[in-house]
Formats: structure tokens, sequence, C-alpha cells
């Protein structure tokens, strides 16, 4: 039942497709175009906690690695669900963009995860209401480009956005448990900043 109510979904707003569009989604799916953003937000990050950010960066860098590792390794590798452009069932019904299908499962989405990281773990350092929608937003617009493009179903993205936020969330608060710890550690020993 949910998985046609999926492959309905995803057949409905894969069908909403125009070159224009093609263009545009195809480029929002990239990863380099994403770039400006990325460095933005760091630079915004390493001005406002200047001494942390090194560490900050680490945690980035971990939240990342785990982000993307998690959903190709504990979730496409053992789920093993089909993209709807490998699904033999809806062969010929999947508009794809430029042929591109990716590679052969695709639960959950690897984008969805890492946008949905990228987003909540920002958002809980730059703590601006217009930058939490803005970028909840962008993650939201990745995820949907991966279902306008045919490679991934709704619930790949609906499910990898979930884990993607609970690994921004987690390594966030790993962050603050270091953080405090830390702070906790200099101050025993009497050092200072």
């Amino acid at each position: 039942m949910i998985e046609r109510l999926d492959q309905q979904l995803l057949l409905f707003l894969n069908s909403m497709s125009s070159p224009f569009c093609d263009q545009v989604m195809y480029a929002i799916s990239g990863k380099l175009i994403w770039a400006p953003l990325y460095l933005a937000i760091m630079i915004y990050i390493g001005v406002k906690f200047k001494r942390k950010f090194l560490i900050i960066l680490l945690f980035i860098i971990l939240g990342i690695t785990l982000a993307d590792q998690t959903s190709v390794h504990l979730f496409k590798n053992v789920f093993h669900r089909l993209r709807p452009c490998h699904e033999p069932a809806l062969e010929g019904l999947v508009h794809l963009v430029k042929g591109e299908c990716g590679g052969m499962y695709g639960f959950v989405s690897s984008h969805a995860t890492n946008s949905f990281y990228v987003a909540l773990f920002s958002l809980l350092f730059v703590r601006k209401r217009w930058f939490t929608i803005i970028i909840v937003l962008w993650a939201s617009v990745v995820g949907y480009s991966r279902i306008y493009l045919g490679v991934h179903y709704p619930g790949d993205v609906i499910c990898g956005s979930m884990l993607g936020a609970l690994i921004g969330w987690g390594i966030y608060k790993l962050y603050c448990y270091t953080d405090y710890k830390i702070l906790v550690h200099k101050e025993y020993f009497n050092l200072s900043d």
C-alpha cells in the first residue's frame, strides 16, 4: 500500500516536467553549485565562533562523512530498494533528465540526507529565523529535485531528510558535549583561552 502510494506520488511529481525545469532541477541536484552557500555558512560560523571554528570544522567533516556513508552502507546497501528509474514496473513511465539514473539502489536519498544534515547542523549554530527558513527550504528543494529527476521516490527523500536531520542534531549535541568537557577541563586546570 505505502509502496504503491510512493510510486503514484513519484509519477505525479515526476510528470510535471518542462525543458526549463529539467535544466533548473539538474543544476539544483549538482554538488558544485552549492559551494558558495557552504563557504558562506562556514565564514559566518568562523566569524561568530572564532577560536572554536577549527573544532566546529572537525564536527562538520565528521557529520558529512557520517551522513553520506550511513545513507549508503546502512540503507542503500541493506534495503536494496531499486531507484524508480531502475524499477522494471515503471519502465517508460519515469521522466529522466539527460538519461542519468545513478546507482541501482535509492533508499535513502544521500542528497536528502546530506542536505538536511547541513541544514540542521548549521541552523543550530546560526540561530536566525531567516536563515532557518532559507536553509530548510534549500534542503527541501534539493530533495525535491531528486524526485523530479526520477532517481528517488518521495519516501527515499523523506526518510533521507529525517536521517540527515537526526545526524545533524546528534553531531551538534556531540559538539556541545565536547565543548563543555573542554571548558570544564580548562577551568579545572585553571587554563585561560
